[in-house]
């Protein structure tokens, strides 16, 4: 445990460091003592919510039962929790980074998460907001990757590592007196990694916490509450009984995909889903994807995709296609629908698709009607993508359907171009199934509220498969069908005719 000395040589700070010193098995009292509840910026915060209390008074415990057993392994501390959206647990790990790194000597901490932007954005960022908040904050830096005690910085510190299954050393066991390992957004942690950090368990009162949404029912996280749950403590939270949680926004993710959706049991209720994996295409089947040529496209239908940014934030993004060949997209930052539409009129008028499917939705029709003005009607195909998919047993709706067909084609041969904005978009959006065992597709704006970004490329490209289209013969255009085209653009001028 932490010792006055090693904190400050201040009579008053020497006496905080023996409270604090207190509070090392018992870390859900070092969390009421060491923060300004109900004052300042926590003014309407009473303190931790009931199912965080439960978790620390059970680490607590565990580590105060485990401090005279014999067993190392016997006595790790491992805890699992599975939960909804939006219910503190980043907020927890946290608290527990404080308790650990205030309560016990040059300990080792390993942070990680599913993604580096989780991990540095949101898991890292909410320890540097608790920690400007702590009565001691004054013991330690906050630093982009390293947490560390001023007095002791390369020996009494935490750090936010990455995960890499080809770089896995970070995780392996230590000469340490004292171990935590903390795994943020725990599902998507490589098993690799899982493995490695088992070999750091063998320190006597190791503690390796896991958190996460359980958006795959396979993999390590998921075994915490199967074959490994005796080795493990797990909680399932609901996030209709966190105190913090958006009651709002749940709600109507309920009413919107059903009690029983995978959605709703992964992102609301804690359990995990149906399906393998929450993940609707995989990263390998994009990679392969961007990696592969073809040359035996140009018989194929030409067609192209239009997705129409419905807000600010949010990019108009254009897709040609040609069979198996996917050319790199165009994407405006246009609020004004008829400047889009003249855009979309010069890339048609180079391109000269046989079909322009354009996800009229909400302000697409005003594009649509703006393109027929302009002469392109004959081309012009308008998708509604909540209507009833054609395979209406199959997919929810038209979006999950064409969604499929885009994986399909991954897979069977489509080609991209290296673009890591389509990638994102494309891996981005989460699937369930309804309570039909239909296809369910995460929503825009639901896509959004995990932090990522809205996926306009990857609903563009979606769009392209929206009906098949067989190719038109093509002729070689006359001086009129092109000086046609300059007009219809808006770039005519007589210098270019």
């Amino acid at each position: 445990m932490a010792t006055p000395a090693k904190v400050t040589s201040s009579p008053a700070e020497r006496e905080l460091a023996l409270q604090i010193g207190g509070y090392a098995y018992d870390p859900l009292g070092f969390v009421r003592f060491v923060f300004p509840w109900g004052t300042g910026r926590l003014v309407d915060e009473p303190g931790p919510d009931e199912w965080q209390a439960d978790v620390l008074r059970a680490l607590g415990a565990d580590l105060k039962a485990g401090a005279n057993a014999k067993d190392a392994a016997a006595t790790a501390i491992k805890v699992a929790v599975a939960s909804g959206h939006g219910i503190g647990k980043t907020a927890l790990v946290a608290w527990i980074i404080l308790w650990f790194l205030s309560c016990f000597e040059f300990g080792q901490t390993v942070v990680t998460a599913n993604t580096k932007t989780q991990l540095l954005t949101k898991t890292w960022r909410e320890l540097a907001k608790w920690h400007r908040l702590a009565v001691h904050s004054g013991w330690f830096e906050w630093t982009a990757t390293q947490f560390k005690h001023k007095r002791y910085p390369d020996s009494w510190f935490a750090s936010a590592v990455p995960w890499s299954e080809h770089q896995s050393e970070a995780f392996a066991g230590t000469h340490e007196t004292f171990v935590l390992v903390i795994f943020d957004e725990a599902s998507l942690i490589g098993d690799r990694i899982w493995e490695v950090t088992e070999g750091a368990m063998t320190t006597p009162n190791a503690i390796w916490l896991a958190f996460g949404n359980p958006t795959r029912n396979t993999g390590a996280f998921a075994e915490c509450f199967g074959r490994q749950k005796h080795r493990w403590r797990t909680w399932q939270i609901d996030s209709r009984t966190a105190r913090m949680a958006n009651k709002a926004q749940i709600q109507q993710w309920v009413d919107d995909y059903g009690e029983d959706s995978d959605f709703v049991r992964v992102r609301v209720r804690g359990i995990f889903p149906r399906a393998g994996s929450m993940q609707f295409i995989s990263l390998e089947d994009v990679t392969n994807a961007m990696n592969r040529e073809t040359t035996t496209y140009k018989e194929a239908a030409k067609v192209m995709g239009l997705d129409v940014a419905r807000h600010g934030d949010d990019e108009s993004c254009l897709t040609t296609r040609q069979g198996q060949k996917c050319w790199p997209q165009q994407r405006w930052r246009i609020t004004d629908l008829m400047q889009l539409a003249s855009k979309v009129a010069e890339e048609i008028a180079v391109f000269e698709p046989d079909a322009v499917f354009i996800d009229v939705t909400g302000i697409g029709w005003g594009v649509y009607d703006r393109l027929r003005q302009l002469g392109y009607g004959e081309v012009l195909i308008p998708v509604q993508v909540g209507e009833a998919a054609i395979k209406d047993n199959l997919y929810y709706n038209k979006r999950a359907e064409i969604w499929g067909r885009m994986r399909d084609w991954l897979r069977e041969g489509g080609c991209l171009p290296d673009d890591r904005e389509l990638e994102s978009d494309l891996i981005g959006p989460e699937y369930g199934h309804d309570a039909r065992e239909r296809v369910q597709l995460e929503r825009k704006q639901d896509t959004k509220k995990r932090g990522l970004a809205s996926p306009d490329g990857a609903d563009s490209l979606a769009i392209t498969f929206a009906t098949p289209i067989e190719p038109k013969v093509r002729k070689e255009p006359t001086w009129r069908d092109r000086l046609k085209r300059m007009k219809n653009s808006g770039n005519y001028s007589p210098q270019s005719a």
